[in-house]
């Protein structure tokens, strides 16, 4: 291999990552790769955590170098993996995301209703490994086979999408690093170090259960601090509700909330499926298309776009009031009664500027995709089964939030 084709990358979580493998580096130069420096990882979190600004690009770089780390543990146990298996492996957790769209999850199904990101994900990958460019033409169908669980070595698959799984670690780290919160910082290292494989399943060697019990409380507590963060619903609703009411304007034959830009054809001619999205048109949109669309809408003539707009640009956000029972009627009268007083519309628009919601988290899911342990004594258990467990029945029940948004400020 040449030396011109290993590069270093100076990641601000994990130090230096090394990227010395043809495929890799045809991946990591190739443009719809390259966008994803313009999507955010958190979307709108940054207006409660002004230092999560971090890209799917660091997070996907990331998760590639815990990839590295993690098949090398594991063939330092002797774990068979071979040299095509270990660059299918990292080539897919380097691709896993790269089916997201502007705003990450703020945005999922919204812009394209019914199409999530995996499925994107794969859309690309295919069309990767069918590109002219000799360093990836035909170089990715092992990468699909365990992105999309059809290898036989199932831990390959487990390591990219699994309760316990380097996109996880990585991101969980990241996030907790950029927001400044210290409930998220894992010891990954350490999990990295227990992995081992048992009847060609990912496990987790019994001296590792602290931190993995560590892992996932922190998972938790990183969902309602950070990720469901009542500003932060507040935001991402909002920008739900731009995006939603622009795709209204444009059935109601509202030229004027054309961009002239790739994101038109996303807002009002995409049919909803799968085979007619235009891959070369959908890599080409990102954050930036949304935010130069959100400052032009501003001054649209639409009263309820051009509020919510100038609103999410200067930081004056949907109050949201977040509990654990369901909104009463009361309650919902209430807030409905303040909004339409102080904007007397009619209720198609009022619905843009009240409503409510629901968010649901489960720390762990006790069912076939288990978090298993290699016991001393060589049996397999699984998290929640061992003595004393930590995540037992009550922690692996769901927790479920109620919201609402108003819009009276």
């Amino acid at each position: 291999m040449a030396i011109t084709s290993r590069k270093i990358i100076n990641d601000p979580v994990h130090g230096f990552i090394t990227i010395n493998d043809p495929v890799i580096a045809a991946i990591v130069n190739h443009p719809y790769y390259q966008r994803l420096r313009r999507i955010q990882q958190m979307a709108l979190a940054q207006l409660v955590y002004p230092g999560a600004v971090h890209t799917r690009l660091h997070h996907s770089l990331g998760a590639y170098h815990l990839m590295c780390n993690a098949i090398t543990e594991l063939k330092d146990k002797g774990i068979n993996i071979t040299d095509a298996e270990a660059q299918a492996a990292k080539a897919a957790i380097l691709l896993h995301d790269i089916g997201h769209g502007p705003f990450s999850h703020a945005l999922e199904n919204v812009i394209l209703k019914g199409v999530t990101h995996e499925d994107l994900s794969l859309l690309i990958m295919q069309a990767l490994n069918t590109e002219n460019d000799e360093a990836l033409h035909g170089k990715l169908t092992l990468a699909i086979q365990i992105f999309t669980n059809q290898y036989p070595k199932k831990f390959l698959h487990q390591l990219i999408s699994g309760q316990l799984d380097v996109d996880r670690l990585d991101y969980l780290s990241r996030d907790s690093f950029f927001t400044g919160v210290s409930e998220g910082v894992i010891g990954y290292q350490r999990i990295l170090k227990m992995l081992t494989v048992h009847d060609n399943e990912l496990v987790v060697e019994e001296k590792g259960i602290t931190s993995v019990e560590k892992f996932l409380v922190s998972r938790r507590l990183m969902y309602w601090q950070v990720y469901m963060h009542k500003s932060v619903v507040a935001a991402e609703n909002m920008l739900v509700k731009i995006i939603e009411r622009a795709q209204w304007l444009l059935a109601q034959k509202d030229d004027a909330i054309k961009t002239g830009t790739v994101l038109d054809y996303f807002l009002s001619e995409f049919t909803g499926k799968l085979a007619d999205i235009d891959l070369n048109a959908y890599c080409q949109l990102d954050d930036t298309d949304i935010l130069s669309a959100i400052k032009k809408w501003q001054h649209h003539k639409d009263p309820v776009i051009s509020l919510l707009c100038n609103r999410l640009l200067n930081r004056k956000s949907f109050k949201c009031k977040m509990q654990d029972k369901p909104i009463s009627a009361n309650e919902w009268d209430a807030a409905y009664a303040l909004v339409k007083a102080k904007f007397p519309m009619n209720e198609k628009d009022l619905s843009f500027l009240c409503f409510k919601g629901e968010a649901t988290n489960t720390l762990y899911k006790n069912d076939g995709e288990t978090i298993k342990i290699l016991l001393k004594t060589g049996q397999i258990s699984t998290i929640s089964q061992i003595q004393n467990a930590l995540i037992n029945e009550s922690l692996s029940a769901p927790v479920k939030k109620f919201y609402i948004c108003l819009l009276n400020v």
